[in-house]
């Protein structure tokens, strides 16, 4: 009996003390979040692979990293880039490991959004590969939105 329990005591603490996926890349999403928040260009930029696309929320807001780069820069200049909570993070994985993709909420100044992101492991390191953030909205208030989004804009 003192085996059986010494084993499985083995197997939590060892499970416990080898990170998982899910942290590695709950950090790299986390941390690229707040590198926003604190407008930290480097870091922020520096957690997306040079194929990185961003797709906004506004018509025309496709962004390779390079566009968003040069879109962003003057909100990072200015010290107050823009900052996202996110909660109710979902993962899932290719066959190989190699590829994880995510969906998360987010409290932001928009109110209530949702992002969906792709990250690849690459030479053993995850990097961010795409973005989709959309502000959610629900089905009652659709014809509301498809009124406003339809009215001339005023100058």
């Amino acid at each position: 009996m003192k085996n059986i329990i010494f084993a499985i005591l083995a197997v939590i603490f060892l499970s416990a003390a080898k990170p998982t996926p899910f942290a590695a890349l709950d950090k790299l999403v986390d941390d690229w979040h707040q590198a926003a928040s604190d407008a930290d260009y480097i870091s922020y930029f520096g957690a997306m692979d040079k194929s990185f696309i961003f797709l906004g929320t506004a018509p025309g807001e496709r962004w390779t990293k390079g566009e968003f780069a040069l879109f962003s820069k003057p909100y990072f200049d200015k010290g107050k880039a823009w900052s996202f909570t996110p909660s109710n993070r979902i993962w899932s994985f290719s066959r190989n490991g190699k590829t994880a993709w995510f969906d998360e909420d987010l409290d932001t100044w928009m109110r209530g959004c949702r992002g969906a992101g792709i990250a690849e492991k690459r030479k053993g390191k995850w990097k961010l590969v795409s973005y989709n953030l959309t502000i959610l909205i629900e089905n009652e208030k659709i014809q509301e939105f498809i009124d406003l989004r339809d009215a001339p804009l005023e100058e």
